[in-house]
């Protein structure tokens, strides 16, 4: 399994819930944008319309040797999920406060997959506190 992008960023902002794995259509151009590292993946998150997910603000830059004219490399994408998962996720984002965040995109057996996680945003004071905890249990650690 070869990681292509991480949102590192999420961890910080968010409260991951649960983590849901899913296939992304891409053109042939994406596909190899992707596999050469032009990703980002920082502002992305997936919405649900018309019983169909889409990932929305992934950013894939131009493979160099196409010739797409008129690309945008923030266009959303259809993500391949069951309509079972996507019912359930409908009635998970339906509560106050939930959102998808794209965690991480990866390639399992040569398809180009994302992980995305059912997610609450955090408060500053909380991310406060979190920071508070992890320094007391680092000096309970090396005490």
């Amino acid at each position: 399994m070869k990681v292509f992008a991480e949102n590192r960023k999420a961890k910080n902002s968010y409260d991951f819930h649960e983590f849901y794995e899913a296939g992304v259509v891409l053109s042939g151009p994406e596909t190899k944008s992707v596999r050469n590292g032009g990703l980002s993946i920082v502002d992305a998150f997936a919405i649900i319309e018309n019983e169909e997910a889409y990932v929305m603000e992934m950013n894939i830059e131009p493979y160099k040797y196409s010739n797409i004219a008129d690309y945008d490399p923030k266009s959303p994408r259809k993500l391949l999920l069951h309509k079972g998962e996507i019912k359930k996720l409908i009635g998970l984002l339906s509560q106050k406060g939930y959102t998808l965040i794209a965690t991480k995109v990866f390639e399992k057996n040569g398809y180009i997959k994302i992980e995305f996680a059912l997610a609450k945003g955090r408060k500053d004071y909380d991310k406060r506190k979190k920071i508070i905890n992890k320094e007391h249990l680092k000096e309970i650690k090396n005490y």
